[in-house]
């Protein structure tokens, strides 16, 4: 079976890459599973969002945080290009909590920190 070349990147560094068997998005158009095979697509990222793959050997699920962005599926070839990005394992917890506190406290009409401080914490494995 073939699989999907994946690259999940961020302006800071190259998040992940490798062969996957499924890629999951949120687009502001919804969620998009991706399999081999997938018509080409564009998409726009939610932002405050979590991405999901799965790795073609097996692995443990990659799951990670994304900011805005753009998620492009050509040819088996998956490119996730985020503002922002972090795998879940890479986040610290008591951090992701008290910023979503902060934002939760503050007074402001964006709800992008709350979006992105819940991402960071569902990426973790806690629902928040």
């Amino acid at each position: 079976m073939a699989n999907l070349k994946v690259g999940l990147v961020s302006p800071e560094r190259e998040i992940w890459s490798g062969d996957a068997k499924m890629v999951v998005a949120q687009t502001i158009e919804g969620s998009l599973g991706i399999l081999p095979g997938h018509a080409p697509v564009l998409g726009v990222l939610l932002d405050g969002s979590v991405v999901k793959i799965d790795p073609a050997d097996g692995g443990e699920t990659i799951t990670a945080m994304v900011g805005s962005g753009f998620f492009s599926v050509a040819a088996n070839e998956v490119s996730v290009l985020a503002e922002q990005a972090e795998l879940g394992g890479e986040i610290d917890v008591q951090e992701a909590r008290r910023a979503l506190e902060d934002a939760l406290g503050a007074e402001s009409e964006d709800a992008t920190p709350e979006r992105r401080a819940r991402a960071r914490l569902r990426a973790a494995g806690i629902e928040a």
